[in-house]
């Protein structure tokens, strides 16, 4: 989309100017695509690249050399410097744009300021970062990922967009998918909870049945994997209720590692088991379908590895 504005007066998202975009004519591994369509590049250039998250292909950041692109797919390589500039050990600025911005948060850290923590906050480090350009903008939350919940979230730039996103979220997003680490081996491959969820602030309690207080909660789940007394599991959310994933494995009898609130005994990588990998949306001022995908954390597929059986 081209600069200028809108029927409403507000600025457009500069989006497709911020973009070297190559159409892919035949099957190939991206650094192959990438070192014949940039002439001259090296392959370290490449790497760095892929390593800087600044290749997209068909609007998702790609970090893989080795990607198979299909013919039809669009990549693109992004000019802006801002996930350069960008720079914070618990924070990592996915994609930015005149209305959103995507980050990775680390576990430990907070995703809004509380009255007893304001400052170690993703909301305080973004809005320090956006007042560089102006000194009166600010970021607005959209959502929210538990402290210790690792993963991919989304904050708005003005009012108007937080009121978009948050009144249509159901309609917004399109697929918001975690990754979990749970204690035991998972009864069955696939399924889905539903139940009434209760906010007591300390704790979120839940209920097969309507009793007035819940709010209606559904989760799918989908096994990846059983190995060493755990499982990996992924996780689709129908419902964004406060603790649900953590809430709903617990009843289920498999809570997620490192959750000692809804009954877990063991911690073995040091933090909760809990990773929000993916993130799909339509844009809410132009509209476009947005695709964002993280990998799952290292200490997850390491914890996941089956052990050699002793002879």
């Amino acid at each position: 989309m081209s600069r200028g504005r809108n029927t409403s007066g507000r600025p457009m998202a500069r989006k497709a100017s911020q973009y070297t975009e190559f159409q892919v004519t035949e099957p190939a591994e991206l650094m192959d695509f990438l070192m014949q369509k940039m002439s001259g590049i090296s392959r370290n250039k490449v790497k760095s690249l892929l390593s800087n998250r600044v290749v997209l292909v068909d609007n998702t950041i790609t970090t893989q050399y080795n990607f198979e692109l299909k013919k039809g797919m669009k990549v693109q390589i992004s000019r802006a410097k801002n996930n350069r500039e960008f720079k914070n050990p618990m924070l990592k600025l996915v994609y930015e744009d005149a209305y959103i911005l995507v980050v990775e948060k680390k576990e430990g850290l907070l995703s809004v300021a509380t009255d007893h923590q304001k400052e170690r906050t993703a909301q305080h480090i973004l809005n320090e970062y956006v007042k560089r350009s102006h000194r009166f903008n600010r970021v607005f939350v959209v959502h929210r990922l538990d402290r210790e919940t690792s993963g991919l979230m989304m904050y708005a730039k003005d009012e108007k967009t937080q009121h978009t996103l948050r009144d249509n979220w159901q309609e917004i997003v399109t697929d918001r998918r975690y990754v979990s680490i749970v204690s035991g081996d998972m009864e069955r491959d696939a399924g889905t909870i539903e139940s009434w969820l209760t906010d007591h602030k300390l704790y979120v309690s839940s209920s097969p049945v309507d009793d007035g207080t819940g709010r209606y909660a559904v989760t799918h789940y989908k096994t990846i994997k059983r190995a060493n007394g755990y499982s990996l599991v992924e996780l689709d959310l129908e419902t964004g209720r406060k603790n649900q994933i953590r809430v709903h494995m617990s009843e289920m009898g498999h809570p997620v590692i490192g959750d000692e609130r809804y009954g877990s005994d063991c911690n073995p990588i040091g933090r909760l088991g809990l990773h929000a990998f993916k993130l799909c949306f339509y844009h809410p001022v132009t509209g476009e379908h947005m695709k964002f995908e993280t990998p799952y954390p290292s200490a997850f597929k390491t914890l996941m590895l089956k052990k050699p059986q002793k002879s």
